[in-house]
Order: C-alpha cells, then structure tokens, then sequence
C-alpha cells in the first residue's frame, strides 16, 4: 500500500513516466557507452562502468523471471540499437513482447531519477572511503 501512495504522489508531483522493464536503464547505458567514446583519457572507463551498472537492473529482472539474465538484456540491447526503439525491455510478463510500450509496463520519471541519484551517491561514498583508508595501512 505505501509504495502504491509513493507512485501516486511521485505522479502527482511530476507526471512524466518512463517505460519499465529495465527499457530505461538500457537505453541510458546505451547513451553513456556512446558518451564514453567521445571521452579521451581514463574518464572512459568509468563512464563505461557506470553504463555497466546501469544494466544490473535489467539483468536481476531477467534472473528474477526465470529468463537467461545475459542473453536477455544483449538481445533487448542490440534490438534497441538495430531499431532505434528505447521502449524495449525485459519480457518479465511472458507475453510474447519485448515492447514495454505495447504491454503498459511504466515507471515515474522521478522515481527512476531518484533511483539513479542515490546509486551513484552510494558509490562516490565508497570511493571517498577508499581514499582515506588505503589498503596498505588497513593491514
């Protein structure tokens, strides 16, 4: 019940949605890999870890739906790039489509912002961490 009032007030607040099934997080690692090209240097390599990242999510909805996590998302990937379609995503209802547009699977904008926002703050704290204890001396 509380998420379902959280999704109407993220609604009511903005009501832009994004489409689910981790049709979003592809299509954002898709953008950043293709950013990361542009970038000279080591920068490269930590936008390409992020866009990494970003597929875990599609990659534990395919495990969590009984589907080949890997072959999953690399054919929901390369299926967004051949057709330019960034409504595709996991097919976690079995029905037969990867098009979270066709099977009205959506998420808040805000929501999905959010989480995005808190995964990375999550992860600049681990790395702050890492600065201040080197291993060396934790030993």
């Amino acid at each position: 019940m509380h998420d379902a009032l959280c999704v109407a007030r993220n609604l009511i607040r903005n009501n832009r949605v994004v489409y689910g099934g981790g049709a979003a997080e592809i299509s954002c690692a898709l953008a950043v890999e293709a950013a990361a090209d542009k970038v000279k240097g080591v920068e490269q390599y930590a936008m390409r870890g992020f866009a990494d990242a970003l597929e875990a999510t599609p990659l534990a909805l395919a495990e969590n739906s009984g589907l080949p996590p890997i072959e999953s998302v690399t054919d929901v990937k390369a299926r967004q790039v051949a057709e330019g379609n960034p409504h595709l995503g996991i097919d976690a209802n079995d029905v037969g489509t990867n098009d979270m547009k066709e099977q009205n699977v959506f998420e808040t904008l805000i929501g999905k912002k959010q989480q995005i926002l808190l995964a990375t703050q999550v992860v600049k704290m681990i790395l702050k961490i890492e600065e201040v204890i080197k291993p060396n001396e934790y030993e």
